[in-house]
């Protein structure tokens, strides 16, 4: 393959079918570049956001994890399944006629907040150093640790045939980690009924939404048309959904040795094309991360050490 000519991120609409390996094994054969990784699975069935990295933007995959996530799932009542999907092996059916609107959108907000989720079986999660999903297509089922997750969001969209055939869709914002296979599950265990997820589409990725994502078809329309470049954003824009901070001007060596900076070191200011200046908020929490800028250039993520009272930073990206 040919030198890394991409370098930054794409926002792909993964349709159903495709792992996420196969979107990158494609994207790979499309731009005729080898250094190419995506930043966090969905499931084969499942459609909407998957941001991929190109080039030099390859090293930045790990951050991706972190941004909360955001999803529209279908979910089928009255049936659970081995994968906790409608894909795999049913294992058990439950009545769901004494569900009714009011019990499932009480049910839905028992889970906002956070709560312990044990991973599914068919999932990526390691367990003695191999893939669950691997043990589970040996038939094998390992103890699995829970794992702290946050609903920030979850809401009713559809339940037009919950009567008839116990199907409904929701709305989920959610925290990195979390597993919507698992909380379908979770909401037929909490209904009495059982549930599996019928189908799931990923809207947002941090501030990468589906309405910008892009078919493989379409990029490589763009790519023979000479436009793809437009369509590659810089890693900066991977954290767009994180508070912008200005550093005082005076500070400038300070930061282009990736050293710490106080709160009081914040100042009135937003680099060119922002429309509103940027103001230091009047605290910080513990692990508040935002983007720090200074005298216009962005220099990467700091996270806010309460016992240090400092912004340290978490990956630095200035380049002279």
């Amino acid at each position: 393959m040919a030198a890394n000519t991409w370098n930054g991120l794409i926002c792909v609409c993964k349709e159903a079918g495709y792992t996420s390996s196969d979107v990158v094994a494609r994207l790979r054969g499309i731009l005729k570049q080898k250094k190419i990784g995506h930043t966090g699975t969905l499931d084969p069935q499942a459609v909407g956001v998957l941001v991929v990295c190109l080039g030099s933007a390859t090293r930045v995959t790990d951050l991706l994890t972190e941004h909360d996530k955001e999803y529209i799932a279908t979910v089928q009542l009255g049936v659970t399944t081995d994968t906790q999907d409608m894909t795999g092996e049913i294992l058990s059916r439950g009545d769901v006629s004494r569900v009714t609107r009011q019990s499932l959108t009480t049910a839905l907000q028992a889970f906002k907040g956070t709560y312990d989720q044990i991973p599914p079986m068919y999932s990526a999660v390691r367990v003695g150093g191999k893939h669950l999903y691997e043990l589970a297509r040996k038939g094998q089922v390992v103890e699995r640790k829970p794992r702290s997750v946050t609903i920030h969001a979850i809401s009713l969209l559809d339940d037009s045939t919950l009567a008839e055939h116990g199907v409904f869709t929701m709305e989920v914002k959610c925290s990195r980690g979390t597993y919507i296979r698992t909380l379908c599950n979770d909401i037929g265990e909490r209904l009495g009924c059982g549930a599996a997820m019928a189908q799931l589409t990923r809207t947002s990725v941090g501030s990468f939404r589906l309405e910008d994502a892009l078919t493989l078809e379409r990029i490589e329309q763009l790519r023979d048309e000479g436009t793809l470049a437009e369509h590659i954003l810089p890693v900066e824009n991977l954290f767009r959904d994180l508070a912008p901070v200005c550093v005082s001007p005076e500070l400038r060596k300070k930061m282009e040795n990736g050293n710490s900076f106080r709160p009081e070191e914040i100042v009135d200011d937003s680099p060119e094309g922002e429309d509103d200046p940027w103001q230091p908020q009047e605290s910080y929490t513990e692990g508040e991360r935002v983007r720090a800028y200074c005298s216009g250039d962005w220099f990467g993520v700091y996270r806010y050490s309460s016992r240090r009272q400092t912004f340290d930073v978490e990956k630095f990206f200035y380049i002279p």
